[in-house]
């Protein structure tokens, strides 16, 4: 018939494997690498594929929720073929875009005529939409290989993944069953082949010159006569849910507003509910190897460095930890749980427990200050008195804390939390009118005059404090990132900062040192240092800059007055967001920048992470110099005179549970915009 666009068949229909040919996932065993991985997250649920966008079943691809993977493998082949991968993207935290295209017998030249294009979802959902560029009908086939294995997440982090399961059919697509647990795969349309001993789905197509056609795959967990799996945190569409508002940061460098927008957008895919108490949320630690049990530390610290968007995470994330402190008789009542942490080659493991229990207090105490009413203050008042009883007696007649708790070294950032703790708990039992506020900063103010003492070693270079001393009075003098912990002092009324453990003369060499080449390597600070026997680049705490120490860092020099210092390093870790498409992991390769270099990532780092994207935005709110008091009904704003990024405004923190926005001049002039009704402002 005249008009009649003749139909042009892709090749030969694709020879289907055995399920033998099939196999087992692949395996491999160790920690499996994850910094070239494209991961969408909305807690529980979660997916991992390379850039190419398959579903592969090796390493740890797959869509997981609960920490389960329901499905490892998702390949799709249209004409017998993969198509060719052209760009695989993050479009949000929880979403990501793979393109490819594929060749047909019909293209002319060169150029492809086929697109396929994956849109896939965190929450288990994933369209596959081809579009033709041809100028005839075209029919094609489409096939998408499925298969998983129902493994723990973390099994399939160490690489001890065990063999699929053989699926069978369900309604529009695949089941797989194990116990207590099953995955299903439904597609719409629905296939027109199901295949369920090789786990494929097929389709044929007819996509008319110009056209699209879409089919869009769902997965599932069902829990046979269990509870119905958790829903996440805060789905899009429903920003009411989440514990902080819409910040935003404009000014002469755009990559603030990058940054900014890139770590809210992490950290609102790791909010956790408490299952038992769901008005509560906190952030999981990081993925993929810290999403399961809730890391305290790691929370506190989180919820801390994110107070100028709000105290609503922080306060749930305290009430959460309230109820794992332990109680009863024995020398641990009134400490945080935590696990043991690798503290490098030089020291043994130290305890998030215990930094955990010294910043309950802090958190609590810097809260307040920044609005936490004082009816959600009071019923946290008896677990930040019981973390402070387990301080005095974990120290007991020594002079230090131990950590880990008893015979552990004396390390010198547990010695700063320990101090912090200690001055912002007296700040916070003196406004409750609770006993013990002087105790407490006659101790603190003994230890500072023991530790400039006890915790500097003095060389030719003006001296550098000690990193750790053994129980029988030995000194470890290595120079790392921790060191950083004695620049953060907390803060307390009238919007001024507590008294450091160093003395003016201390802290000035220690400035110098974190502007140094053996600290800075340009990207951050090195969580050891270059020149220390030991020093690897890719060492966690051996050497790799790690993003939570360098943020500590940054807001301790430019709060004691050393802005240089603190620009330098500010400067340095937003040049390496760039490389991270502004998505910051947990640390990176410590390797002294280079001119034409970028930073290495680290193979097994976390990405997203709490403490990256909490400390992404304490490095930019560090800009702002906001120091609350809103007991006090005050806000100080004390910006760097150095504007290290020029010309900066944020709009969208929290001070008093109100709006707040100020704006910074390029010559370091600060002003507020907007602030809740009633507040002093002053500069």
């Amino acid at each position: 018939m005249q008009g009649t666009v003749p139909t042009v068949p892709l090749g030969h229909p694709p020879r289907r494997q055995a399920p033998s040919q099939r196999g087992a996932t692949a395996r491999s065993h160790g920690p499996q690498a994850v910094h070239e991985a494209l991961i969408c997250v909305a807690l529980p649920a979660l997916a991992i594929s390379g850039e190419h966008g398959q579903l592969t079943g090796h390493g740890l691809d797959g869509f997981y929720r609960g920490g389960r993977r329901l499905l490892a493998r998702c390949r799709v082949r249209v004409g017998g073929a993969e198509p060719l991968p052209v760009q695989g993207r993050m479009l949000a935290a929880d979403r990501a875009r793979f393109v490819g295209t594929v060749r047909t017998t019909g293209d002319a030249g060169p150029d492809p005529a086929v697109t396929v294009e994956r849109l896939r979802d965190a929450e288990g959902i994933e369209r596959i939409t081809l579009r033709s560029a041809a100028a005839q009908e075209m029919r094609l086939g489409v096939e998408v290989s499925l298969g998983t294995d129902l493994a723990e997440l973390g099994a399939v982090a160490a690489g001890m993944a065990g063999p699929e399961i053989p699926p069978g059919v369900h309604a529009s697509g695949l089941r797989w069953a194990a116990p207590g647990v099953q995955a299903v795969v439904t597609a719409d349309p629905p296939p027109g082949d199901v295949l369920a001993s090789a786990g494929l789905l097929g389709w044929e197509i007819r996509l008319p010159p110009g056209g699209t056609r879409s089919i869009e795959l769902r997965v599932r967990m069902e829990v046979p006569g269990g509870p119905r799996p958790a829903e996440t945190v805060a789905p899009r569409g429903r920003g009411g849910t989440m514990p902080w508002g819409e910040a935003e940061a404009d000014g002469d460098d755009p990559r603030a507003a990058a940054l900014l927008a890139a770590a809210l957008d992490d950290l609102r895919a790791l909010l956790v509910r408490d299952p038992l108490h769901p008005g509560d949320v906190h952030l999981a630690a990081g993925i993929p190897w810290r999403c399961g049990r809730l890391a305290p530390a790691e929370a506190l610290w989180a919820a801390r460095m994110t107070l100028p968007l709000g105290v609503r995470l922080a306060a749930g994330t305290l009430r959460t930890l309230a109820r794992t402190q332990l109680s009863g008789p024995g020398a641990d009542n009134g400490r945080i749980a935590g696990a043991l942490r690798h503290a490098g080659p030089h020291l043994p493991p130290g305890c998030t427990g215990v930094e955990a229990t010294l910043l309950f207090p802090v958190v609590l105490a810097e809260a307040r200050r920044w609005g936490l009413p004082d009816q959600e203050v009071r019923p946290l008042l008896p677990a930040a008195e019981r973390c402070l009883a387990w301080l005095r007696h974990a120290v007991g007649d020594g002079k230090y804390l131990a950590d880990p708790p008893p015979g552990g070294p004396y390390r010198c950032e547990t010695q700063a939390h320990a101090h912090r703790a200690a001055l912002l708990g007296a700040d916070l039992l003196e406004a409750y009118g609770r006993p013990g506020a002087e105790a407490w900063r006659e101790w603190a103010t003994a230890l500072r005059r023991r530790f400039r003492e006890d915790f500097w070693a003095d060389d030719l270079g003006g001296g550098r404090p000690l990193a750790a001393r053994t129980a029988d009075g030995r000194g470890i003098p290595l120079l790392g990132c921790a060191a950083a912990h004695l620049l953060d002092t907390g803060l307390l009324g009238g919007g001024e900062y507590a008294p450091g453990l160093l003395d003016k003369v201390q802290t000035e060499q220690l400035a110098r040192l974190f502007g140094g080449p053996a600290l800075d390597s340009g990207w951050g600070l090195r969580s050891l240092g270059a020149k220390e026997p030991g020093y690897n680049p890719f060492g966690h705490r051996s050497g790799a800059v790690r993003i939570h120490e360098t943020a500590v860092a940054v807001a301790g020099l430019a709060a004691a007055g050393y802005e240089n210092e603190a620009g330098a390093l500010l400067r340095g870790v937003l040049d390496a967001a760039g490389a991270f498409g502004y998505r910051l992991p947990e640390m990176y390769a410590g390797e002294q920048r280079s001119a034409k270099g970028a930073p290495l990532p680290h193979p097994a780092a976390c990405r997203p992470a709490a403490v990256a994207g909490a400390g992404a935005v304490q490095l930019l709110t560090a800009l702002a110099g906001v120091r609350p008091d809103v007991p006090a009904g005050s806000v100080a704003i004390r910006p760097p005179r150095t504007a290290p990024l020029g010309a900066l405004r944020f709009t969208g923190l929290r001070v008093a549970e109100q709006p707040f926005a100020v704006r910074i001049s390029r010559l370091g002039l600060g002003m507020v915009e907007e602030a809740a009704d009633g507040l002093q402002l002053g500069v």
